[in-house]
């Protein structure tokens, strides 16, 4: 016993001891981070000059380009320290540093303490660092795969992290320390962040917008050494799926998030730091359709490094737009000097790509032209087109109130009824391109291959905009407006269009098979998968973004009604009838919270009972909304507490109807799957000839369908 007692002071004294030094310790390991970066940058780019060259130093390019490799790859382990560090002062409720005083307090749940890493600009910037170190590790240990292509990449890489290095040593130090008396406790979690999703959203967010790094070094590096061929799409194209595939979970899971928690009944608004993830995510859908034509024909070489260029770029701007405080959003940190390094980051980005494009520009000529408007090159043409447009209306609308404040000495801003005159038709179109791009061969296409082809979608988008219009659905009444029903009508009948020509392509390609094996129609469809994964995976997502748009054109439908509700009352929405029950309190060491007890009737059957809230965190002093909602395959039955009349002290219910809105996140995870079988390797024509008995001499033919990917 005695041991015990003489060992507990020194065990707290260690403890605390710990504590201390954690911050230093992670300053320090960023700047051992920026020195480390620094020499992969500079020792990389000399390896690289004299490889060109046949330059020969005292050391040889080879082992040099090595220690730069291996270089970079300490740079991961020492932002991981530092990541380390800062969530460790936040675990440990350390406030003497001021990023964990302003986004932490004690009564924090564990979760939000981690979370706590992104919620603020210092943290989220840290947080960008370790995931492109992150990425850059694994490029490193994959160098083989290409070592030259891949030295460039790690070299362009390493300028990009010295960025943001710079930042977090010099611009926005996220372990600075609070002068003077450490509060006792935090300033608490923003209440808008104390939600589960947003404990996944932000970094998935962020693996998107950081992800495009790896794609544009390589493009960047490629042109820089005038790789030969095509192999360096090949190389990118899994990086950019999967860059692809977060940031697209991170902006749906944003969507969810603004839904559930910010209690307005929608759940896009074109919202500023909205339309900042939206951009590089068409450029880089963009990107994944065009380098298609680079690998089938040697064509759009300058249009695909632009594209990835832009990707990149828009990133960047994303980030600059949350952190400058250029743009009013609920998303957006306060108004900081840390533009400027973000504007200078993207002048040095921009003036890199330019230099170097004109510098090789002769490497990127095209090895065939358009042959026909009407054949599958001209399809990936138009989408390009199509996809950049919008994403220039989107860029514009954002801007707008930068430019004319800047022009005319006030911000004038742009908001959702603009975004939708032009963006819904933008978006329709696309529609459309969807489902005429499999019906298209590659070179050419005869009209009686169209007619053939085109006329069942046909049939389905016309029958089905007929039997909505028997069942209630208006188009000519809101004509005028150019908007709602007429929209969603369409939207409805593309949306037949697209998903009875990616069915036919399937259908098409395993009755052949099924002929030939003897195997069900099922079998046959995944037999048909597994050979050409990137192709029908790609239907997949096509497929998920039909259920997508069939989801977004349900809110011409949407109703909202407001009232004051006592004990006891009702109030109906629909077909639905809520009836109050009860409002209560209650507490926890967080938050204080405050709601109603509502029961749901359909018709004389109760249903289910909702309970929308009110919380009032303590730290903060704000007060955030959580949203009640009962989900169907209909429409969403969508609740939330507004409060009490200050007037005359009535609680208030505000309810909406949402149609569809639950197929827009079953189309996301449609996305998801599809996505997944596109990034899975096809099984090969000789062993999918073996296991089907099909001829190998017809293999390859099957696998690769009527027109190729």
């Amino acid at each position: 016993m005695e041991c015990d007692n003489r060992s507990s002071p020194n065990i707290l004294q260690e403890t605390v001891l710990l504590i201390s030094i954690m911050p230093a310790f992670g300053s320090f390991a960023l700047l051992l981070a920026l020195a480390l970066s620094g020499y992969n940058l500079f020792a990389g780019a000399i390896a690289l000059r004299q490889l060109a060259t046949g330059a020969r130093g005292r050391v040889s390019p080879e082992r040099l380009a090595e220690t730069a490799r291996r270089a970079g790859i300490g740079s991961f382990f020492a932002v991981t320290c530092a990541a380390f560090a800062l969530v460790w002062a936040a675990f440990t409720n350390d406030f003497s540093v001021s990023y964990i005083l302003h986004h932490s307090n004690r009564a924090l749940p564990g979760p939000y303490k981690f979370a706590a890493l992104w919620s603020g600009q210092e943290g989220s910037l840290l947080l960008w660092a370790w995931l492109l170190a992150t990425y850059g590790l694994v490029l490193r240990l994959r160098h083989k795969v290409d070592v030259k292509l891949t030295a460039y990449a790690s070299t362009i890489l390493a300028g990009i992290q010295i960025f943001f290095l710079l930042l977090l040593n010099f611009a926005a130090p996220p372990f600075a320390l609070v002068a003077g008396t450490v509060p006792q406790d935090g300033f608490g979690l923003n209440p808008l962040l104390q939600y589960p999703e947003m404990v996944i959203h932000p970094p998935m967010l962020y693996l998107g917008y950081v992800g495009f790094s790896v794609p544009f070094a390589f493009a960047l590096g490629a042109l820089m050494m005038r790789y030969p061929g095509e192999k360096w799409i090949h190389i990118t194209r899994r990086w950019t799926m999967v860059t692809w595939l977060f940031l697209t979970c991170g902006i749906f899971l944003g969507a969810h998030w603004a839904y559930s928690v910010l209690g307005w009944g929608g759940y896009w608004g074109w919202d500023p730091v909205e339309n900042a993830s939206l951009m590089p995510w068409l450029t880089g859908t963009a990107f994944l359709h065009s380098v298609m034509m680079q690998e089938k024909r040697g064509m759009m070489k300058s249009w695909n490094v632009w594209l990835i260029f832009s990707t990149f770029a828009l990133s960047i701007l994303g980030t600059l737009l949350t952190r400058s405080g250029l743009v009013s959003s609920v998303h957006a940190f306060a108004e900081s000097a840390i533009g400027t390094w973000f504007w200078t980051f993207l002048v040095i980005v921009l003036a890199v790509c330019l230099f170097t494009y004109i510098l090789q520009r002769d490497h990127l000529k095209s090895e065939h032209k358009l042959e026909s408007l009407v054949s599958r090159e001209s399809s990936f043409l138009f989408n390009n087109l199509v996809l950049l447009a919008a994403c220039f209306t989107v860029l514009w609308g954002t801007l707008f109130p930068v430019i004319s404040e800047y022009v005319q000495g006030n911000k004038v801003t742009v908001g959702p009824p603009f975004y939708n005159r032009v963006a819904i038709p933008i978006g329709l179109f696309l529609l459309f391109l969807t489902g005429i791009g499999p019906i298209l061969a590659w070179r050419s296409t005869s009209f009686k291959s169209i007619r053939k082809n085109f006329i069942l979608p046909a049939v389905s988008a016309v029958v089905t905009a007929i039997v909505l219009m028997a069942c209630g659905v208006r188009p000519w009444q809101d004509w005028s407006e150019g908007q709602g029903s007429l929209y969603s009508l369409m939207a409805w009948s593309l949306g037949a269009l697209v998903v009875t020509a990616v069915g036919s392509e399937f259908l098409r390609g395993a009755g052949v098979i099924s002929r030939h094996t003897g195997q069900n129609l099922f079998a046959s469809m995944i037999q048909l998968m597994r050979r050409n994964t990137r192709r029908y995976g790609g239907y997949i997502v096509h497929f998920g973004v039909v259920v997508i748009f069939i989801g977004l054109a349900g809110s011409a439908f949407n109703q909202s009604t407001e009232q004051e509700l006592n004990f006891k009352q009702s109030m109906k929405m629909g077909p639905y009838r809520l009836v109050c029950q009860d409002y209560s309190q209650d507490s926890n060491l967080n938050y204080d919270t405050e709601y109603a007890i509502l029961d749901v009737y359909r018709g004389d059957k109760k249903i289910t009972q909702l309970s929308p809230e009110r919380r009032f965190y303590q730290a903060s002093q704000t007060t955030s909304t959580i949203v009640a909602n009962h989900s169907t395959l209909a429409w969403d039955l969508y609740v939330i507490y507004a409060g009490k009349d200050p007037d005359n002290g009535q609680p208030i219910i505000k309810v909406f109807l949402n149609p569809l809105v639950a197929w827009v996140w079953i189309g996301v995870l449609i996305v998801i799957l599809g996505t997944f079988v596109a990034l899975t390797p096809n099984m090969t024509a000789a062993f999918a000839a073996s296991r089907t008995r099909v001829p190998v001499s017809e293999a390859p033919a099957m696998a690769m369908g009527k027109g190729g990917d």
